[in-house]
């Protein structure tokens, strides 16, 4: 069963969009979460010890960029 998937992203963010294609072409469903729609994102992407973005967070693991850690992430997330 896929665990859920939350990809932090911004407008115009190249590396973000890479990272939400990769996603979905693995079937792999996700939830955006914009920070220029809702400035509490920053926090939540401080939170997980990242400034920037893309980050991708399954269950307490979050990654930033588009990464090999990334592929280990869709794994865990596959499972």
């Amino acid at each position: 069963m896929n665990k859920q998937v939350i990809v932090y992203t911004t407008k115009d963010c190249i590396e973000c969009t890479m990272v939400k294609k990769v996603l979905s072409e693995e079937g792999i469903p996700f939830e955006t979460r914009d920070l220029s729609v809702n400035p509490d994102y920053q926090k939540e992407v401080e939170k997980y010890g990242f400034l920037g973005v893309p980050v991708t967070v399954v269950e307490n693991r979050a990654v930033k960029g588009f990464t090999n850690e990334l592929k280990e992430l869709m794994e865990l997330a596959k499972s």
